[in-house]
């Protein structure tokens, strides 16, 4: 659901919501939005879906912004849900180190798809956009002492897949494919093209976002 643009600014923006706690949707979103609020989504959310993981995140990013956007009916809110998926499994956030290993071996010398799910609502103006975005990365093979020195240098406790694509990728990331802002948890991309639609004021992310300074098809 969304409403015809022109109709959209007819009332001032008041404010804009990140319903995420996740420090790294954060960062991004300050590449597009300035003095935004975080208020941290707290429904529960879909673990499975039987029409797959496309709908499972897109789901759970209406969720989390409808659930903070009932209380702050004239801001626009942004929810999100990024998971990654090898096949038709789901890796989400490891809960131990065990299982973060356990889960880079698995995506060891393999392609596995990074989904982000994304929902920007407005409840005064009528306005609800949801879509899916995906990205193909490619993982290095990977032994015991590769994994062991990755994780001397990053907490995998709270990514989904037990990597981060943003942080000495070059130890485990081949390559990847599509948006590198969407691997990291939030399409820069998509979300530029929302805030154009309605007329939301945005700074210029050309010079600065992640998307410009990765180089596409190569981990940064």
């Amino acid at each position: 659901m969304s409403t015809i643009p022109e109709k959209a600014t007819l009332n001032p923006v008041k404010s804009f919501i990140l319903a995420s706690g996740s420090p790294r949707r954060k960062e991004l979103l300050s590449h597009l939005i300035e003095g935004f609020q975080i208020i941290t989504s707290h429904a529960e959310e879909l673990t499975t879906h039987p029409n797959g993981v496309c709908t499972m995140v897109l789901e759970n990013a209406r969720i989390k912004a409808k659930q903070v956007a009932l209380e702050h009916t004239d801001a626009w809110v942004l929810g999100a849900d990024t998971t990654v998926a090898l096949g038709g499994r789901v890796f989400g956030k490891p809960s131990s180190m065990d299982e973060a290993k356990i889960m880079l071996r698995e995506l060891s010398a393999k392609v596995h798809h990074v989904y982000t799910g994304i929902c920007l609502i407005n409840h005064q103006l009528s306005v609800e956009e949801v879509d899916v975005v995906t990205s193909e990365v490619y993982f290095k093979e990977l032994n015991e002492s590769i994994i062991e020195e990755y994780y001397r240098e990053v907490d995998p406790l709270d990514k989904a897949g037990g990597y981060a694509i943003q942080t000495m990728s070059h130890l485990v990331v081949e390559k990847f494919e599509g948006s590198f802002s969407n691997v990291v948890g939030l399409p820069l991309e998509l979300l530029k093209l929302w805030l154009s639609k309605y007329k939301i004021p945005s700074t210029d992310p050309e010079s600065d976002c992640p998307d410009a300074l990765a180089k596409k098809g190569s981990p940064t």
